[in-house]
C-alpha cells in the first residue's frame, strides 16, 4: 500500500523564550538546540539547569516517550516476534530520572493539567513540548491563555531541533487500485500532495490562504516550505518553516509496524510502573511481554 500526505509532520522542540533567557541568557534556537540535544544526555543536563532555576523541562515524561517511540530503528514486531529497541529500554531509566528528580510537573499528555502548563497555571513553569506544526498552530496556541503578544504565553515561544529526529501523525491519501475513478482521484492527490508550484494545494495551505483562516501548517513539500514564509507572532516572529523543514529531514519511519498503538501504550504503562510504582525493571518488562502475548493471541483469533 502506498499513501501520500499533504501535511508536514516532522517534529521539533517548542520552547519558552523567556525561560531560555532566564536560564541560559539567550532564546536563540541555534543555541537552545545544542542545550537540549542532540541525544538525551544533553536533554537531562538541560533539565537539571532548568530545575535549579525553578522550571520543569517538560510537563510530564509522557512528552519524551513520543519522540523516542517515533525515532526507533527497529519495529516492535519482526516475523511475529517481539523486539524491544534499545532506545525503548533506555526510556524506562529516562522516565525514572525525569520523575525522580522532579524535572517535570508530573502530568500526562492530553489532560487538563497538561494544557494548563501551556499557560503557566501548573505548579512550575514548563520549558517546552515536542511536536509538529499542528502542535504549535492548534494545541499550544489554543491553550496559551491569550490571542496576541503579551496575553498569556502568546508570543513567548520558539522552535528548535529536537534531541532526536521524529515525526508525529499526519493524514494520508491513497486510491484503491480497483477504483472506477482512480485516474481522476490520482490527479487530485497529486495536486494535494505533490504539486509544489504556486498553483498547488501545498503552496496555498502553507500560505494560510486556502482555508482563509490565517493558519499556516507545515507542508509535506520542503520546496514549498523554503519558498513560503512561516513567520508567526506566536513564535516571536520566527519562521517556523525553517525549523520544520529540518525536522522533516531528521525523521525516519523504520519503527513503524501494524501493532504500534497498542504495544506503545503497554510500554508507557510499564514505564509508569517503573518510574512511579516501585516495580523493578525486570518486573515491568515481564509484565509487558505478557501483555504482548495476550495481544497477539487476540489478533490471531480475529484473523482466524
Amino acid at each position: 500500500m502506498v499513501a501520500l500526505s499533504y501535511e508536514g509532520t516532522g517534529a521539533a522542540f517548542i520552547y519558552r523564550r523567556s525561560i531560555a533567557r532566564d536560564v541560559w541568557g539567550t532564546d536563540d534556537p541555534e543555541i537552545i538546540r545544542d542545550k537540549i540535544g542532540p541525544g538525551w544526555d544533553r536533554f537531562l543536563e538541560a533539565a537539571a539547569d532548568l530545575r535549579a532555576r525553578g522550571y520543569s523541562i517538560v510537563s510530564g515524561y509522557d512528552e519524551v516517550w513520543t519522540p523516542i517511540r517515533n525515532s526507533a530503528e527497529i519495529p516492535w514486531v519482526d516475523d511475529g516476534k517481539l523486539v524491544i529497541d534499545p532506545e525503548y529500554e533506555a526510556f524506562l531509566d529516562l522516565a525514572k530520572t525525569l520523575h525522580g528528580n522532579r524535572y517535570t510537573n508530573g502530568t500526562r499528555g492530553w489532560t487538563d493539567a497538561w494544557y494548563m502548563d501551556m499557560r503557566d497555571e501548573g505548579p512550575r513553569k514548563v520549558f517546552g513540548y515536542f511536536g509538529p506544526s499542528w502542535m504549535v498552530n492548534y494545541i499550544i496556541t489554543g491553550n496559551c491563555g491569550g490571542e496576541k503578544p503579551g496575553e498569556g504565553t502568546y508570543g513567548d515561544w520558539a522552535v528548535c531541533d529536537p534531541p532526536v529526529g521524529f515525526f508525529w501523525g499526519g493524514i494520508w491519501f491513497f486510491v484503491n487500485k480497483d477504483s472506477e475513478y482512480k485516474e481522476e482521484l490520482g490527479d487530485l492527490i497529486r495536486w494535494i500532495t505533490l504539486d509544489s508550484s504556486e498553483e498547488g494545494f501545498q503552496y496555498s495551505m502553507a500560505n494560510g490562504t486556502f482555508f482563509d483562516d490565517g493558519v499556516r501548517p507545515a507542508a509535506a513539500s520542503g520546496t514549498v516550505m523554503r519558498n513560503v514564509s512561516g513567520e508567526s507572532d506566536f513564535l516571536g516572529g520566527q519562521d517556523m518553516f525553517e525549523a520544520f523543514d529540518r525536522a522533516a529531514r531528521l525523521a525516519n519511519e523504520n519503527y513503524i509496524s501494524r501493532y504500534d498503538i497498542a504495544i506503545s501504550h503497554y510500554w508507557l504503562d510499564a514505564a509508569r510502573a517503573y518510574a512511579e510504582g516501585g516495580k523493578s525493571k525486570e518486573q515491568v518488562i515481564a509484565g509487558f511481554k505478557q501483555k504482548f502475548e495476550d495481544l497477539m493471541d487476540i489478533i490471531a483469533l480475529q484473523e482466524e
